[in-house]
């Protein structure tokens, strides 16, 4: 990862909240790259990663003084997907898995409830070569969808967080017009993630927001995933499948929602961040 180490954010002030997201695309990869050095540069109040495909908790991972509760969640298959988050703060509950979808989700998301809001943190599977996986990655879906709206329907303001391994719209990739079968940009992916971000069909609930895009809604050419194939990134041939989405009744608490387009190099995405106020942790 090159320079700058330092962050300067004129959004950051000591009264905000940082959250961070970031697929590393292997941990151990990503610390020889540069993990760390991000880290210790965002100084986030907490820290989502995706795809750490490890099996065990990395005790080099964070600082376990300034990160001192940390969360890992794992696949069964060694060295595949694999979440984690590290807080500065405690959460009152910590959950693994998605309701009733345990065996496929166990190492695929994780659930903080803090005071003022509940964060999930996501890995959503890739719908593979071929689509092979696209009808499992639809249940998958299906089952997202039910549990955000569990916490709409308790009145929880929910942030949902991670790789979600999907570009909404045709501005949300460089080539849309040759990716109309790849797995991310189907139609399939895009209607069940569309589901979300409107209101319920079933039930009298609003749609989540796409925080990035809500405050940069016409903005082409900022992505978060660059394949290390064919110099994609100098190319600036991406895809955006990295989000923060949000309650919409929690949007008053929003100061940003940024994509770190300079802190590039420890993995083949880049981080994201969601700056609030006037919260409690």
């Amino acid at each position: 990862m090159p320079e700058p180490l330092k962050i300067d954010d004129p959004d950051k002030t000591k009264d905000v909240i940082t959250i961070a997201s970031f697929n590393i695309a292997s941990l151990n990869a990503s610390i020889k790259k540069g993990f760390n050095r991000y880290i210790d540069a965002e100084d986030a109040d907490i820290v989502c990663v995706q795809e750490t495909k490890v099996n065990a908790p990395h005790s080099t991972a964070v600082d376990d003084k300034v990160y001192k509760y940390r969360y890992w969640a794992f696949e069964e298959k060694k060295g595949y997907g694999g979440v984690a988050v590290f807080s500065k703060h405690k959460p009152s509950k910590v959950t693994y898995g998605l309701p009733d979808y345990q065996e496929q989700s166990k190492g695929r998301v994780i659930t903080l409830t803090f005071e003022s809001f509940t964060l999930i943190n996501t890995y959503v599977p890739n719908a593979g070569a071929e689509l092979v996986r696209l009808p499992e990655r639809r249940v998958f879906n299906d089952h997202m969808e039910k549990y955000l709206r569990s916490f709409q329907k308790e009145g929880t303001p929910v942030i949902w967080a991670g790789d979600l391994n999907v570009a909404h719209t045709s501005i949300d990739l460089a080539r849309p017009s040759t990716n109309e079968r790849s797995a991310g940009f189907t139609i399939e992916e895009r209607t069940d993630f569309s589901k979300i971000l409107s209101p319920s069909e079933v039930a009298s609930l609003p749609g989540l927001i796409d925080t990035w895009r809500h405050t940069h809604p016409e903005q082409q050419g900022h992505y978060t995933y660059y394949s290390y194939r064919f110099k994609c990134r100098e190319k600036r041939i991406g895809w955006r499948l990295d989000y923060f989405i949000m309650s919409p009744e929690f949007l008053d608490h929003m100061v940003a929602s940024k994509i770190r387009h300079e802190c590039w190099g420890a993995s083949d995405h880049v981080p994201l961040v969601l700056l609030l106020k006037d919260v409690k942790l």
